[in-house]
C-alpha cells in the first residue's frame, strides 16, 4: 500500500519547440470551447545506470480556480506500465506519452507532477531507494500561465532532470530525490481541406516536413483534418483510389496556433492507357 502521495511541482518554466517527430495525426473534432494538450515526459543523461520513478498523474489548474478546491483540479491518470518509468530510457530524443485530454479553453495556472513513493535508481545491480524529503510532500507549485485557444492542440512536455534531482545525503548512503523539472508549452499547427470529387476517396492525405510524415483519410464528405502539426512549410500528397491520379501541392505553410483551411483539391481521372 502506497504512502502519503508526493505532489511534486514544475519548478523551471520555458517554451521550446520538441524537435520529436512524433506528430500526432488526429481526425477527430475538439470539443467546443476546448483545446487539447498532450502530456509527454522527457530527461536528460545522468550518471546511474537506471532512474525509476512512479508517475500516479498529471494535475492541472485553471486560473480563476482556487487551488485548495480539490474538485478545482483537472486529473490526468498515468495508467501504463504499472506507473514506472526509467527517466534514463527518456533521453535521446524519446518521450514517454503521459497520455492527453481536452481542457477547456483558457489559461492554465499551475501544474503538478504526481509521483508515488516507489522511486528508486540502480547501479551495478543494486537497487537504492529514492528519499523524498517531507517539505516535498504538500507539493510545490508553479504558476504556468499559459493560455489555451480552444480548437487548438498543444504539446506539454516535462523536462525531467535526473542528474540534478538526486543528492547523496553525506556519508549515510542515503539518496534524496528533490526533483528539478521545468515544463514546457507549444502549440501545433492545423490543417484541414476537402477532396473532390467523392468517388475517389477514401483518398490518403500525407503531409510532408523534411523527413517526418503524418498522414490521414478524407471521410465520406471529402473532408480532412490533421491535427497536432509542428509549424512549418509543408508538402501534401493526395494518392485516391483507383481509376484517379495522385496530386502533390508544395509550399503550404502552417503557423502554429492556426488552423489552416486548404483550398479543395480536384482530382483528375486516371489516363487510361
Amino acid at each position: 500500500m502506497r504512502n502519503l502521495v508526493k505532489s511534486l511541482s514544475l519548478v523551471f518554466l520555458t517554451v521550446f519547440f520538441l524537435s520529436s517527430c512524433d506528430m500526432e495525426t488526429d481526425r477527430d473534432q475538439i470539443r467546443d470551447g476546448h483545446a487539447r494538450v498532450n502530456f509527454y515526459l522527457i530527461d536528460a543523461p545522468a550518471a546511474y545506470d537506471e532512474v525509476w520513478v512512479e508517475i500516479l498523474e498529471v494535475r492541472i489548474l485553471m486560473k480563476g480556480n482556487n487551488e485548495s478546491n480539490e474538485s478545482a483540479w483537472i486529473n490526468l491518470p498515468y495508467e501504463r506500465n504499472n506507473n514506472k518509468i526509467n527517466l534514463l530510457s527518456l533521453t535521446g530524443g524519446n518521450s514517454e506519452h503521459l497520455g492527453e485530454m481536452e481542457i477547456p479553453a483558457g489559461e492554465i495556472s499551475q501544474i503538478r507532477l504526481v509521483l508515488g513513493d516507489d522511486n528508486y535508481i540502480m547501479q551495478n545491480g543494486r537497487r537504492i531507494d529514492l528519499k523524498t524529503p517531507s517539505a516535498q510532500q504538500s507539493g510545490l507549485k508553479l504558476k504556468v500561465n499559459k493560455p489555451l485557444e480552444a480548437g487548438i492542440s498543444y504539446d506539454l512536455v516535462i523536462d525531467f532532470d535526473a542528474s540534478r534531482s538526486i543528492v547523496r545525503a553525506g556519508n549515510s548512503g542515503q539518496y534524496i530525490l528533490k526533483p528539478v523539472l521545468r515544463v514546457v508549452a507549444q502549440e501545433l499547427a492545423t490543417v484541414e481541406g476537402t477532396v473532390l470529387p467523392l468517388e475517389a476517396g477514401p483518398v490518403q492525405v500525407s503531409a510532408i516536413l523534411g523527413q517526418d510524415t503524418v498522414g490521414t483519410f478524407t471521410d465520406n464528405n471529402g473532408m480532412f483534418l490533421l491535427r497536432g502539426l509542428r509549424g512549418g512549410t509543408y508538402n501534401f500528397w493526395f494518392v485516391p483510389q483507383e481509376g484517379y491520379q495522385d496530386s502533390l501541392i508544395q509550399n503550404i505553410t502552417l503557423p502554429v496556433g492556426q488552423i489552416t483551411k486548404l483550398d479543395p483539391v480536384i482530382l483528375e481521372k486516371a489516363v487510361e492507357e
